[in-house]
Formats: structure tokens, C-alpha cells, sequence
């Protein structure tokens, strides 16, 4: 990027939490280009100065620094390779889907070659928290990477927290997501206890949010009248401490977190289906 002219900012992804994000970094003053599969997502940004691109390679061409935000590790390979065909030497890569850390590494190695930066930048918070501007964002690559790369995250986040080498964004979020599965767990068997002592569940929860057991964990689930409620947010979670299972597979701290989460993940999935 010559020096001077304002970072040129590509995203990919404009789902729940990308749109947001994407928004957030067109009005803090970035030049935005987008893309995507579907031409109704691009739609919200009509009224905004970010620029609608015909393809992959032309966003890559013109972009200083792309953010991924794709659903999962197939769509990741295959949006970083089409890009990797068209981005300029010390251009860079921002990956905030939450995949495979080693897939994470082996991209940036792909990158590396055509002398472009990749870092791993998964995000937590949602998309309230997208809007919002306060998203926490765990970063994983080369420090001078992540340097340059923080004006852009900072238009969508509250928190940036760099982990190491590529591939620790995606390890701290997997982490983190795992904790959170378990603390729902933990929450779901408290409110349970709580009913079978015959405690008023509306006094127990108030008691809980003003005490030493409250998490945000409790905070979702105490919200959720029925778990049934909760399917989408527990296949995401799954997928990610099964993904922690597999790199942490023979640590006694995995069998904790996988312990606590996974039977009440199991529970939420059972109750997807009609008659079970």
C-alpha cells in the first residue's frame, strides 16, 4: 500500500455477524468492497459508500486488507484461494470464521508464498455486538500483521486480544466457546436443581444475577424458557468443542470442558427433533 493512501478493505461474508461488521468498517471511513454468492445480501449496503464488486479475483485485486467471515472450513479454502490468485504483495488476510487452526496454518503458509499476510481473527459477541462495535476479537499471526491490521478491527470490536502465531485466534476461541458450553451446562443443572427444591425460578434467577454463581452462561440460559430455543447456538458450540476435542484430545482439561458441555449439548440437539 503506498504510503498515504487510506487502507482499501475487502469483506466476504455478510451473514448475521459479518453484515454488522462489514457496516461498522464502511462508516468508520474505510473504502469498502464487497461481495457475495447471493445478490440480495449485498442489498443493505446500497446506502452506503461501500463498492459491489463482479467477482473474487476483482475484490482480491483491489484490496489492501480482506476479512473472510464464512460459515466454515471448505468455504474459507476456497474464498482464500480465489483470492490469493489476484492480491498484491503485503496485502493481507483476516480470517474471522471460527474453523480448524490448522487450517488457519496452512493458508498462511499458501499466502506466504505470494507474499501476503493471513491471520486468524475469530470474533465473540454476536451480532448485537457487531452492530454495536464491541465485538472481542482473538487474534492469531505475525505481530506486524496484526499491527497493521488493528485500525480495521477496531472499527467492530471493544476488545482485541493477540494470542501468537497463526492458528491461536482460532485455539482461544475454541476455548472459549467450550467454557461457554459448559457454564450453559452448569447453568441448565442449577435452574434444574432449583426446581426440583420447589425455589421460585423468577427469585432464583434474580438471586443468581446479583451473586457469586452468575456468568453470562447463566444470563443466556435463564433467558431460554424452553432449550428447544437454544438449537442453532448449541450446533455452533458443539462444532467447537469437538473441534478442541481433536487438538486437545488426550489433555485430562478437555475431558472437563467436553464432560460438562457435551450431554447437554446432546439434549438441545434431541430436542431439534419432532418426536424424540
Amino acid at each position: 500500500m503506498a504510503e498515504g493512501r487510506q487502507m482499501t478493505v475487502g469483506f466476504v461474508g455478510l451473514g448475521s455477524q459479518g453484515g454488522p461488521m462489514a457496516r461498522r468498517i464502511v462508516e468508520a471511513g474505510f473504502p469498502l468492497l464487497l461481495w457475495a454468492r447471493r445478490p440480495e445480501a449485498l442489498e443493505p449496503y446500497r446506502d452506503t459508500a461501500a463498492q459491489l464488486v463482479r467477482d473474487l479475483a476483482e475484490l482480491g485485486a483491489r484490496s489492501d486488507h480482506v476479512g473472510v467471515c464464512v460459515v466454515d472450513d471448505a468455504g474459507v479454502r476456497e474464498v482464500v484461494g480465489a483470492l490469493l490468485s489476484t492480491m498484491r504483495a503485503g496485502s493481507r488476510i483476516a480470517i474471522h470464521s471460527t474453523i480448524h487452526p490448522n487450517t488457519c496454518i496452512a493458508l498462511a503458509k499458501q499466502a506466504a508464498e505470494r507474499e501476503v499476510s493471513l491471520i486468524d481473527a475469530p470474533v465473540s459477541g454476536g451480532a448485537p455486538a457487531a452492530a454495536a462495535g464491541t465485538l472481542t476479537v482473538m487474534v492469531g499471526g505475525d505481530a506486524a500483521a496484526v499491527d497493521a491490521a488493528r485500525p480495521v478491527f477496531k472499527t467492530f470490536s471493544g476488545l482485541i486480544a493477540h494470542l501468537g502465531g497463526v492458528g491461536a485466534g482460532q485455539l482461544a476461541k475454541l476455548v472459549n466457546n467450550s467454557l461457554m458450553a459448559a457454564n450453559m451446562a452448569l447453568a441448565d443443572a442449577a435452574l434444574g436443581a432449583g426446581a426440583a427444591l420447589g425455589l421460585d425460578r423468577a427469585a432464583l434467577i434474580e438471586l443468581v444475577k446479583a451473586s457469586s454463581g452468575r456468568s453470562y452462561a447463566f444470563d443466556v440460559r435463564a433467558r431460554l424458557p424452553d432449550i428447544a430455543m437454544f438449537g442453532h447456538g448449541a450446533k455452533l458450540l458443539a462444532k467447537d468443542v469437538g473441534l478442541l476435542t481433536a487438538v486437545l484430545s488426550s489433555e485430562p482439561c478437555t475431558d472437563t470442558l467436553r464432560g460438562a458441555a457435551e450431554p447437554f449439548l446432546e439434549r438441545i440437539a434431541r430436542a431439534q427433533v419432532p418426536g424424540v
